[in-house]
């Protein structure tokens, strides 16, 4: 269904536009996820909008077109509107042409199979929408099955983390849980859990990672908890040859997701 709204005060665009504050996104179950390459990574994997606005002078664009297609022939709401609207909607004064409306879609913990990849990321407490967008694609990069947020992390379904992840958050999956409930899911079955720490001095190019290997980060100002670290199976570090004392969250992620990639091609390639 193919509709135009011009006005500022229709009700739905004042409803889509709370979806930037968390409380709504939470009220309402959806969020907002902006720009075609980011829909177009969505569709590809699986997802469509249940809304689409796209501007008016972007109509006639072929994957504009192509999209606005499939989003009618699945059920959903394509909608015509301006671009000083679109700039409503996103907050932003230079929006992108097209913007989603999705369902929000955290994984239960007890339906994340560990099987189905030899990576997985667990970030605790962490408060950047931006290193956990960052995150996401690093993990989508490296073929990890997902990302399992421990404790009150920021919303990965925020406006900033949704653009960070540049559709990652389509294709990983997103469990949210508390610290006991993940231990416990954990032990019962395979899984080696890695900690990065300041507390170890063990490098971290020197174990030898077993699958499925469950990469462990804190929080970007204070790290791990001590009583988290205790309940690894490993921790490492990255070797700070310059002046700063530890690396970025996300950052420290992807060096910890590509080492143990690297590690799994090695052993295949050997194999």
């Amino acid at each position: 269904m193919l509709r135009d709204i011009s006005g500022f005060s229709n009700p739905l665009v004042k409803r889509v536009r709370s979806l930037r504050d968390r409380k709504h996104r939470r009220r309402e179950g959806l969020f907002l996820a902006e720009g075609l390459r980011i829909l177009i990574e969505a569709e590809e994997a699986g997802t469509l909008p249940e809304m689409l606005f796209f501007a008016d002078v972007s109509e006639g664009h072929p994957q504009v077109a192509r999209l606005i297609a499939a989003v009618e022939a699945a059920g959903g709401e394509a909608i015509r509107t301006s671009v000083d609207i679109l700039a409503k909607l996103s907050g932003k004064d230079n929006p992108q042409t097209v913007i989603g409306v999705y369902p929000e879609r955290l994984t239960p913990l007890a339906q994340i199979d560990r099987t189905a990849a030899d990576i997985w990321i667990v970030a605790q407490s962490l408060r950047d929408p931006g290193n956990l967008g960052t995150i996401l694609r690093t993990g989508d990069a490296v073929g990890a099955g997902g990302l399992i947020l421990v404790d009150d992390c920021t919303d990965p379904f925020a406006v900033e983390a949704v653009r960070a992840s540049m559709g990652a958050l389509f294709t990983q999956a997103v469990a949210a849980t508390r610290w006991s409930d993940f231990v416990a899911w954990l032990r019962a079955g395979p899984g080696q859990l890695v900690g990065t720490s300041l507390r170890t001095e063990t490098d971290y190019q020197a174990p030898r990672y077993v699958s499925p290997t469950f990469i462990l980060v804190g929080n970007e100002a204070q790290g791990l908890p001590a009583a988290y670290e205790d309940a690894c199976d490993l921790l490492v570090r990255m070797p700070m040859l310059g002046k700063a004392d530890s690396l970025n969250a996300a950052v420290a992620t992807a060096v910890m997701a590509y080492e143990v990639l690297n590690q799994r091609r090695a052993t295949k390639g050997s194999g």
